[in-house]
């Protein structure tokens, strides 16, 4: 009698043991970094003049590192803002990205939901939606904004290869219209 339970198991422990394999298989090929990002890695610096809608410049000291991450990459930038009142203002950013179901697409993970996953922000609640895109030499970084009475705002940062290092060129457009752009090269440091 248990003989004859055993054989029915049998298959279906064969059943089960190669689907967890392709799982598993499935979830180390996602796992591996994509080899676009890989010509991007570094660290970069160099120096900007901010344009505003207005005409005005403002100058800042820029870098940025691109590292290779367990499921994908992180992007990690800073500006130094010099103002014409001697005030001195820097800001740093730290965005992880996996890959898409698009090719040379790419998701920001910027927190863990209630199951510990890594998901997008909600522009509805204010916070950015983050997305990048790697297309021939250039790497591309959008952020969208949805303002408090529905508006947006679309931050764009365009990371081309370039002999040396980067070529970085930035827009930040708010309901159609420009408001700040800066295109500056930013020397590989390693």
């Amino acid at each position: 009698m248990t003989h004859a339970l055993i054989r029915p198991v049998l298959p279906i422990r064969a059943a089960l043991l190669a689907a967890c394999v392709a799982v598993l298989w499935t979830m180390t090929a996602a796992a591996q970094p994509d080899e676009a990002i890989a010509r991007f890695v570094g660290s970069y610096s160099g120096t900007a003049e901010i344009v505003n809608a207005d005409g005005s410049k403002t100058p800042r000291d820029l870098s940025v590192r691109i590292e290779t991450t367990r499921r994908g990459f992180s992007v990690k930038w800073s500006t130094v803002t010099y103002r014409e009142d001697g005030d001195i203002s820097e800001k740093n950013y730290d965005i992880s990205f996996t890959p898409s179901d698009r090719d040379g697409v790419y998701a920001a993970a910027m927190k863990k939901n209630v199951f510990g996953h890594e998901v997008q922000l909600d522009p509805m609640k204010g916070e950015p939606y983050v997305w990048a895109r790697i297309t021939g030499d250039t790497l591309t970084v959008y952020s969208l904004f949805v303002d408090h009475d529905g508006g947006y705002e679309l931050q764009q940062f365009d990371r081309t290869l370039a002999e040396g290092g980067l070529q970085l060129d930035f827009k930040r457009i708010s309901d159609g219209m420009q408001k700040r752009t800066t295109s500056a090269f930013l020397q590989r440091e390693e």
